[in-house]
């Protein structure tokens, strides 16, 4: 017997009957535990976060060899590092000896990756470089003992449009089968050259919300007039479409009008060399789950990563890449500062809504609420693809 509905197939079915049914039966969202609950929170770490493609950052971070940068993601500490063949590899922020720690603070390593405890040395691969005294004081080696087995321990890793994923579990399946429903969605782009300038085109905010809130909340175009009004004055709720495909684990919204006024001067960002006409004037924002976001244009892309840091906070990380090379000269400078400074606006006005749900899921008052059939698919294709990795665990656990 166990004491929580999502450890239980029987309390799962029950409580989620409500979330997987149709949305015109008017479904309903998530119940407040998801987003309140500690407990919740811990489960979830492996049951959605770890069992799929999730990602944690961007090659940005990490942009030349030797770079490497702690972070903290489902409970573990993990070191995301750039070799000195160009890769971006994630290992366990924990030295193979003791446990110890490894790195606490971003930087550059020149070439290897040092313990501060006993001193034992990583290469930027992961191997094993140095044991130092570990047969006596006078002595690095020891007879009977394997390097091979003793280095870093890798995560399953893999890289598109700069966002880096990681498999925890390690047994998900291959990365280009779950990235393939998106990237043939956007093939138009997908070798698209991507141009990053540190000054300007990246931003990161604090969110107190759980991580959930701010995916559904970017999933739907609905609340636009109201909470973006600059953004709804050229790209109206009525110039938008949804994007929701569930089995594919992703959901969002696509703009025919995509014509963002930057500078009074009306001058635009160039656009993306050989570019099919369609894309002119159309944008789109999809929602990776579970904790990517990306949004595409004919002139520029971004890439967010909402990082759960606790059952009521998120971090999100945002950044903007270019298609052109002439994006990057000093004559765009203005144009690509006032680009992020949009996108900074944007999601600083979600992040009232957010906070105000967030809020909200701990009154019992609220017991999922209610979807709008005609704007809220996307969420609701959310919450569905939540409902379904619950249920597929519970399953694979065989809980009762």
């Amino acid at each position: 017997m166990t004491d929580h509905w999502w450890e239980s197939s029987t309390g799962v079915s029950t409580t989620l009957a409500n979330v997987v049914r149709p949305i015109e039966e008017w479904a309903s969202g998530l119940p407040n535990e998801a987003y309140v609950s500690d407990e919740f929170a811990e489960w979830e770490q492996d049951v959605l976060l770890a069992r799929t493609w999730t990602c944690i950052g961007t090659g940005r971070r990490v942009p030349d060899a030797g770079d490497a940068v702690p972070l903290e993601f489902a409970g573990l500490p993990l070191i995301m590092v750039r070799g000195r063949d160009g890769e971006v590899r994630v290992f366990h922020n924990v030295c193979s000896h003791r446990g110890m720690v490894l790195l606490e603070e971003p930087g550059r390593r020149r070439s290897t990756i040092r313990c501060p405890y006993h001193s034992w040395t990583y290469d930027l691969d992961g191997s094993l470089r140095s044991t130092p005294m570990i047969g006596g004081t006078d002595k690095n080696t020891c007879e009977g003992f394997e390097w091979s087995k003793h280095g870093l321990k890798p995560v399953r890793t893999a890289t598109w449009f700069d966002a880096i994923f990681v498999n925890l579990s390690g047994d998900a399946p291959p990365f280009e089968t779950f990235i393939a429903p998106v990237a043939e969605r956007w093939k138009d782009f997908d070798a698209a050259d991507l141009h990053y300038e540190a000054s300007d085109s990246s931003f990161t905010l604090d969110v107190a919300c759980n991580w959930k809130l701010a995916v559904e909340n970017f999933c739907e175009a609905y609340h636009l007039p109201w909470i973006h009004p600059s953004l709804n004055s050229y790209s109206r709720l009525e110039d938008h479409y949804q994007i929701a495909e569930e089995e594919d684990g992703y959901a969002g919204q696509g703009s025919t009008a995509y014509q963002p006024q930057l500078v009074e001067n009306g001058n635009g960002l160039p656009t993306m060399p050989g570019l099919p006409e369609r894309w002119y004037g159309t944008a789109e924002y999809v929602a990776l789950f579970p904790t990517a976001v990306f949004g595409v244009h004919a002139d520029h892309c971004f890439v967010g990563t909402l990082m759960p840091a606790g059952t009521g906070r998120t971090i999100e990380h945002v950044d903007i890449y270019y298609f052109a090379d002439e994006a990057m000269g000093e004559g765009c400078a203005e144009l690509r500062a006032a680009n992020r400074n949009q996108w900074r606006g944007i999601f600083l006005e979600d992040r009232f809504v957010v906070e105000g749900m967030q809020r909200g899921r701990a009154s019992p008052a609220y017991k999922g609420g209610v979807l709008s059939p005609a704007l809220e698919r996307t969420t609701h294709c959310f919450y569905r693809w939540v409902a379904r990795k619950m249920m597929e665990a519970v399953e694979a656990n065989g809980a009762a």
